[in-house]
């Protein structure tokens, strides 16, 4: 009689347990992927789905965007500066059966392509390139990254550039190169304006050169300026045929 009861409770507690795991309830973003006895069966849900046991097996996948961070590497640009970068990838998965079947891991593949596409394609550019280009080298990467991971059912809507850090003897350098090009700019600036500057008095020296009350109207502003001068000993020259030209 006690061994009956205690078949039947065991019984009863494996029927649970069996009825229990037929029954999942799958969020809104995730999808189930089902194995029947191995192989490929379907992709179920969202919501209350039937498995049945021994027989078959689910595998949850998420379907929101994942935000991954991409580990800092180091990259030798074009023109042989070595810096440091970092970047955040964003994808989702958009096809469960490939995601689960297609790739043992996809989240590890996708983060390891992620970091050899971010220093092949930096690896092509010169430094300037990734400090002033950075939107248009996000796009080149995300470009690359979402065609190589569309086999294994994942979109890449986006990648980020969050760093690029030099070390300090290069960062000291770039400081001289700008006040170096700082300086040549300035001076050029000078050249401009002093030749500008040369062009308008010799058209004066011109216009003047035809018109002697011009000549002596000029002299004697000149003299007007002098005067208001502070200086206590003021010496200019006098030419000799000034004095002739004033009519008096």
């Amino acid at each position: 009689m006690f061994d009956a009861q205690y078949f039947g409770g065991v019984v009863v507690i494996i029927a649970i347990a069996l009825a229990t795991s037929m029954f999942r309830v799958l969020r809104e973003y995730e999808r189930g992927v089902i194995f029947m006895l191995g192989r490929f069966y379907k992709v179920k849900g969202p919501g209350l789905i039937i498995i049945i046991p021994v027989l078959q097996q689910m595998v949850r996948v998420d379907l929101r965007t994942v935000v991954m961070d991409v580990p800092t590497q180091d990259v030798i640009s074009r023109d042989n500066v070595s810096v440091q970068v970092n970047a955040v990838l964003y994808f989702r998965v958009v096809d469960p059966e490939r995601a689960i079947i297609q790739v043992e891991n996809f989240l590890e593949a996708t983060s390891q392509l992620s970091q050899t596409t971010l220093r092949s394609v930096l690896g092509q550019h010169e430094l300037d390139d990734m400090l002033a280009e950075r939107e248009r080298l996000n796009a080149d990467i995300q470009t690359i990254l979402d065609k190589q991971t569309a086999a294994w059912g994942i979109k890449v809507a986006n990648v980020e550039i969050k760093h690029v850090d030099l070390n300090e003897t290069m960062v000291r350098a770039l400081a001289k190169q700008a006040e170096a090009e700082r300086e040549r700019r300035a001076k050029v600036i000078h050249a401009i304006g002093e030749a500008e500057a040369a062009e308008k008095l010799a058209e004066a020296a011109k216009v003047l050169s035809g018109q002697d009350q011009a000549v002596q109207l000029r002299y004697l502003q000149t003299l007007v300026e002098i005067a208001g001068d502070k200086s206590s000993t003021i010496v200019f020259p006098v030419p000799i045929d000034v004095f002739a030209k004033l009519k008096v």
